[in-house]
């Protein structure tokens, strides 16, 4: 790809602060004006709270659901917990093409680093919040096989969950109120006869809605902790602070190598179409043309349905703010035939860390993805006649597949804070801190 660079107007762009500091000039001389704006707007900040969450924030909910994403009972076997896909020394993912966890699944392990900044959960956005999100792998057959009857015991069998649920949400069925609920049961409509089915079916309306209630409630302690994820002090975010105040360290945490591939990224490989903002993703849904040997995937077209459906969504009972206002991009969502083979942009955001890539794991590589977008050979034809049309071949030479490698490698986060490890794990890491100081 030819590429021209475009001098800054320095006057415009800079703080008073900069003027004077050559080599900070040097550097923001290698990005136009508008690629210099589309990198400042990747600065992260916190993210906005969610009103259908009441409990995020407190420090009751976050301890509870911290124990609850670590805890395997909530799996039907006793073996798989959140963590088991979710693992933060990979980039909370898990390394695989596809998700394990009772079985297979059909689609890679989504990271969840800051992960309280979406505004749509799963590859086809089928929850519109964090903590709705939260719920529905603890009952997927082939992710964890629970149940929220389940849910329901072992928050109340395990004083030190009750405890923390009492605190919180307020007090759980004495044992003699949960003598009457079956230990294991779900809505499974599908499927009359399953045996979850049946045992949710015995219980009268009143006790599922309590039932529903209590597992909302463990879905909102599970995002409160989620929302901790967070990650700001990569070595772009450090460069991007460098163009802002000019501070030549700063300036200086990223490669010539990195920030060529950035000029590119943000300018005419076009990346940024999709992949921008403080997220490096626009949060939204496309066709993105990986190959696939089969027919078109539902993808966002079924996604869709699945949110309107949905008794745990934002506008549904449980909501803590069922208000219009709340709820907007709910209530104005719109499902078209263009929805089908569409899946949601990935924040890039710790990359380097989260391999395989795309919803279905098809490339290994960072490598392998650019030169996906490089070439698209192989690509899938386009779902419509009249498709999005954003993505183009690059033809990138090999220089510029390299930049762009180090620039996405330059989104690497440091490793957790003990904080979010499982509590013997974070133990064990402080343990080891303290004897090597």
């Amino acid at each position: 790809m030819k590429r021209s660079r475009v001098l800054l107007a320095l006057a415009v762009l800079c703080t008073a602060s900069c003027f004077g500091n050559s080599a900070a000039e040097e550097v923001r001389a290698q990005f136009t004006e508008r690629e210099l704006a589309r990198i400042l707007r990747t600065a992260l900040v916190a993210p906005m709270p969610d009103p259908t969450n009441a409990f995020e924030g407190n420090a009751d909910a976050i301890d509870l659901g911290r124990r609850l994403f670590y805890d395997q009972r909530l799996s039907g076997n006793g073996e798989v917990s959140c963590a088991s896909c979710h693992d933060p020394a990979q980039g909370w993912t898990d390394g695989r093409q596809k998700a394990v966890g009772v079985n297979e699944t059909g689609a890679h392990t989504p990271a969840l680093t800051n992960v309280a900044h979406n505004r749509w959960f799963f590859w086809d956005g089928r929850a519109d919040s964090l903590w709705s999100q939260a719920l529905q792998p603890i009952e997927h057959p082939d992710e964890q096989g629970g149940s929220r009857l389940q849910t329901l015991h072992l928050l109340a069998e395990d004083p030190d969950l009750a405890e923390l649920y009492g605190r919180v949400f307020g007090e759980l069925p004495q044992e003699e109120v949960r003598e009457a609920y079956p230990r294991n049961g779900r809505p499974v409509p599908e499927e009359p006869e399953h045996a979850h089915q049946l045992a949710w079916a015995s219980l009268s309306e009143q006790q599922q809605q309590e039932v529903n209630l209590i597992f909302s409630n463990a879905g909102k302690a599970i995002a409160a902790f989620e929302r901790c994820i967070t990650t700001n002090s990569t070595a772009f975010d450090r460069f991007v602070d460098g163009l802002r105040t000019g501070d030549a360290d700063d300036l200086a945490a990223i490669s010539a190598e990195a920030r060529s591939g950035a000029a590119l990224f943000f300018g005419e490989a076009r990346c940024h179409l999709c992949h921008s903002g403080q997220m490096l993703s626009d949060l939204e849904f496309h066709d993105v043309r990986v190959p696939r040997s089969g027919d078109v995937e539902p993808g966002r077209w079924d996604g869709i349905a699945a949110l309107v459906a949905d008794p745990f969504n934002g506008a549904g009972v449980y909501s803590d703010d069922k208000s219009q206002s709340a709820n907007v991009e709910l209530r104005h969502l719109r499902r078209t035939r263009h929805n089908a083979g569409e899946f949601k942009t990935p924040s890039l955001r710790d990359v380097s860390r989260t391999a395989p890539y795309m919803h279905s794991g098809a490339f290994s590589t960072l490598e392998e993805v650019v030169e996906h977008y490089s070439t698209l050979e192989g690509a899938a034809p386009f779902t419509h006649e009249d498709s999005e049309r954003v993505l183009i071949p690059l033809n990138l030479d090999q220089a510029e597949k390299r930049q762009l490698v180090a620039f996405l490698r330059s989104l690497t986060a440091p490793l957790p804070a003990p904080s979010l490890l499982a509590p013997a794990a974070a133990l064990k890491q402080s343990v080891v801190a303290n004897h090597n100081l």
